[in-house]
């Protein structure tokens, strides 16, 4: 079950959405450690849990700034006793991880990794390309994706609101717009799993989430946030 996952952090995951639906489905896919997977605008690099430590390095970075990676753990089932669920509450999935942002005008990343202390080239990657000291990075290629609408994307006078998610599920929006009413708007899904609306609204500043699977869920293409009346977070927008 999604709600049920627990990600152990030390420290941040900088710009990732830990709390998006698209974002914890797409880790509960990860059966094992493996090669790097690029997902939406970043990549996701995989180590088995059993290294006491690991983290990355970037060359465009010149192996400046090291990213450790992070434990991805499970809370144990309701059928052990409450007093084993005290002694181990979690239980281990085997990875860590470290989910790094790319930036937009790189095509390709160079970068090796510190594994219980020493530099080495990455162990799930068969792709290297030895630089001209001798020295291997490992490699990952990264597409040209297009970018998706936004609602700095929509026409003056409307909000354009896109969400990507499992196929064939029900998402909607609700925001100030409508009384924070969750079933008023569905967003139509037009290609599996993509799942887009556009609401012509007055102008104004309109704050709104998505509702997927009953739980609240903001824009994951809209940086700007605000707290509403009642303390909770919601995405916000202008109209112009």
């Amino acid at each position: 079950m999604v709600m049920g996952l627990f990600i152990l952090i030390i420290g941040t995951i900088g710009a990732v959405d830990i709390e998006s639906y698209q974002f914890i489905d797409h880790l509960l896919s990860i059966n094992e450690p493996g090669q790097p997977e690029v997902f939406e605008d970043g990549v996701i690099f995989t180590a088995p849990s059993s290294y006491r430590r690991v983290g990355i390095a970037f060359a465009h970075e010149g192996f400046a700034q090291v990213y450790w990676f992070r434990k991805l753990v499970f809370p144990k089932d309701n059928f052990i006793s409450q007093e084993e669920k005290k002694k181990a509450p979690y239980t281990d999935s085997g990875i860590l991880f470290h989910v790094y942002m790319v930036p937009a005008h790189i095509r390709e990343l160079e970068y090796r990794l510190i594994i219980d202390g020493l530099w080495t080239t990455d162990p799930g990657n068969p792709a290297y390309r030895m630089d001209a000291s001798g020295l291997t990075h490992s490699v990952v290629s990264i597409p040209a994706l297009e970018k998706p609408a936004s609602t700095f994307d929509a026409p003056p006078g409307s909000l354009s609101l896109t969400y990507k998610g499992p196929p064939g599920e029900s998402v909607t929006v609700a925001g100030n717009f409508n009384g924070w009413d969750p079933f008023m708007y569905s967003l139509p899904e037009k290609t599996p799993g993509y799942y887009a609306l556009t609401l012509t609204l007055p102008p104004g500043t309109y704050q709104y989430v998505f509702f997927h699977r009953g739980q609240r869920i903001l824009d994951p293409h809209n940086p700007n946030r605000i707290y509403t009346k009642d303390g909770k977070i919601a995405s916000v927008a202008l109209i112009q």
